[in-house]
């Protein structure tokens, strides 16, 4: 039996969702497991209820010399007596490793990072450093995508393997199809009894955070169209734009419905074909759950998704609304080639690493035995 800690910064999705899936896959295997993170992070995802210790610790979005040495300094107190500590997110990465700076003996320490850095200026800068940290002090990097362990690689890292991290099982619709194509319709006439000539329409489904890395200002260019069937674009979500992108909806007389957080088997079961415009991503759960569900994907040829979608989707370069435009207008009006596209999901889908298969990778970068 092992003592492993796990650490995690904020979070309200799927990095939480992650370390909650780990953490209860490692306490049925024996392991005594410990989650550091903020309280916020305990209350969203319940570690105790399965069974795993929870220790708070508040680690901050963005850099703060004196908060960090004191974070730091708590989770090398926690970490005493641990065999494996496993961080995730860049962040929590870098404090883990400045905690366990200096010690002999002290726990392996593996480093999941969930996303690339992005940002550039002095926020930038401040993030390159900690990479460097963590490439020179995890004994372990689990990158998301091939794009950050190449990164990480570049900084030194010692050991760079690419993270497993895969989407729960596809629930059972809760609604019935033709009850979730009506309120789609209504949502998008504002009225109920104007809604059935639109439950024909194709729905092409985007399930995104309404944020900048989603890229769904392109979304919205190339949803005037004109389109086969007049589709209706669906976002599936909530986030800091959702303001900005209603106000250009209704400016525009945009065929799009932002949905708002919905659960994503009773909108895959009426989509015709699931977008992903984002301007970069890991391993999304939107798109394994889309390849699950076995529908058409197009998506920006970015970060991890050409590795996991293979021959399942049609890819475009990130912000390029006329490309997004064109590959949109060449599904719609090939029939054949969305049904080959459709088949192509199921057999990837089925492919797909389950929970399973992610505890194994995280074993052996712990250099435990599966």
């Amino acid at each position: 039996m092992s003592r492993i800690v796990l650490v995690l910064g904020s979070s309200v999705g799927g990095v939480g969702r992650h370390v909650r899936m780990l953490a209860g896959g490692l306490v049925a295997r024996g392991h005594r497991v410990l989650v550091a993170g903020p309280g916020s992070t305990e209350e969203a995802f319940g570690f105790t209820g399965i069974g795993a210790g929870f220790a708070e610790v508040e680690i901050a979005d963005r850099p703060h010399p004196a908060h960090d040495l004191r974070t730091a300094l708590r989770l090398r107190t926690l970490a005493r007596g641990a065999d494996v500590v496993h961080a995730h997110g860049l962040r929590s990465g870098a404090l883990a490793a400045l905690a366990l700076t200096g010690a002999r003996g002290w726990p392996r320490l593996v480093v999941t990072l969930h996303n690339a850095v992005t940002a550039g200026g002095a926020i930038g800068t401040v993030y390159r450093l900690l990479e460097r940290i963590v490439a020179r002090r995890a004994d372990r990097v689990l990158a998301i995508s091939p794009d950050v362990a190449e990164r990480m690689r570049a900084r030194g890292a010692r050991g760079v393997d690419l993270a497993v991290v895969p989407a729960p099982p596809l629930a059972e619709p809760a609604r019935p199809a033709e009850k979730v194509r009506a309120e789609i319709a209504a949502r998008l006439s504002g009225a109920a009894d104007a809604a059935q000539p639109a439950r024909e329409r194709p729905i092409l489904l985007t399930v995104a955070r309404l944020a900048q890395q989603k890229g769904l200002e392109t979304l919205l260019d190339a949803a005037a169209g004109p389109y086969k069937g007049d589709p209706v674009f669906v976002i599936a979500g909530d986030g800091p734009l959702r303001a900005e992108l209603q106000a250009r909806v209704d400016a525009e007389e945009l065929p799009v419905v932002l949905y708002g957080w919905a659960d994503p088997a009773d909108l895959l079961q009426v989509a015709t074909a699931v977008i992903v415009p984002s301007r970069w991503e890991g391993q999304p759960l939107s798109v394994q759950e889309a390849l699950r569900a076995g529908r058409p994907i197009i998506a920006t040829r970015v970060g991890g998704i050409p590795e996991m979608v293979g021959e399942a989707a049609l890819l475009v370069p990130p912000q390029d609304p006329g490309a997004l435009s064109r590959e949109i207008g060449r599904l719609l009006g090939d029939p054949a080639l969305a049904a080959r596209l459709a088949q192509a999901s199921v057999r990837r889908g089925r492919e797909l690493p389950d929970e399973d298969a992610a505890l194994r990778a995280v074993l052996r970068a712990y250099g435990l035995a599966s």
